[in-house]
């Protein structure tokens, strides 16, 4: 079969959708849980103690992660709902809406491990960093998502409204991401980029690498999984949503 031959829209509709995500689930929920204890040994056991921060700085393990995937999960948001907008994909704005809820709880996790991580290093739980404000104007984008799509009863008109504010939103991630950059800020720079070698020592890089994995899957798994719901919820006028919520 040709490359041109697949029907790369067969899953483009969610009766088709919904069961290969039930198929996916498992394999990223057990991905996530063995690359988070291969991760953690890494991270709290072998990689050495740091020069500077002493044994502060493990909070990396899960605060980079949670900061790579609040970005990430954003952008992913926001292409979906894109997707949603022009080709009026109901699974492109189901999509979106299922990532929401991960990007905030991501976006939380990395404010959080970032307070932890700022009172030893800088002194205070928080500072006005251009780094942390940007951030934690991301968590108010994903939640005025949220609050936005909920607060429209027709789900098509949410689904626009919600669309455009993740698109119009979206000029915020390159500020997060290159405000260490532009700005005279706290925060320190990347360790790890394409550009340059990494900065750490090996275990330290390996363990924040599988970590960043094992989210990736959590991410994929939770999202999923509420897509799943989310799917049921909107088509149960349908055949075939009946006949799974008979199944479950």
């Amino acid at each position: 079969m040709r490359p041109g031959d697949i029907n790369w829209f067969h899953y483009a509709a969610p009766q088709r959708f919904y069961p290969l995500a039930g198929r996916l689930v498992p394999w990223f929920g057990a991905a996530a849980a063995l690359l988070t204890l291969v991760g953690l040994y890494l991270g709290l056991w072998l990689a050495p103690t740091d020069a500077q921060q002493g044994e502060a700085y493990r909070i990396i393990f899960v605060h980079v992660p949670a900061a790579w995937m609040s970005m990430v999960i954003y952008l992913a948001m926001a292409g979906w709902a894109g997707i949603g907008l022009i080709f009026n994909s109901r699974l492109a704005s189901m999509m979106a809406c299922a990532l929401a809820p991960t990007g905030a709880l991501m976006t939380f996790l990395a404010l959080w491990t970032g307070a932890l991580w700022g009172k030893p290093t800088w002194g205070a739980w928080w500072v006005w960093d251009a780094r942390l404000t940007s951030e934690l104007v991301l968590l108010f984008l994903y939640i005025g998502f949220m609050s936005l799509h909920a607060a429209i009863d027709d789900l098509r008109r949410a689904d626009r409204a919600a669309g455009l504010l993740a698109l119009v939103g979206v000029v915020n991630v390159p500020i997060i991401y290159f405000s260490v950059k532009w700005w005279n800020t706290l925060h320190q720079g990347a360790s790890v980029s394409l550009s340059k070698a990494p900065s750490m020592a090996t275990p330290m890089l390996m363990g924040m690498l599988v970590m960043a994995l094992a989210f990736w899957a959590y991410c994929i798994a939770v999202a999923l999984v509420r897509l799943r719901t989310i799917m049921l919820e909107r088509e149960r006028h349908t055949a075939w949503a009946r006949t799974a919520l008979g199944a479950v």
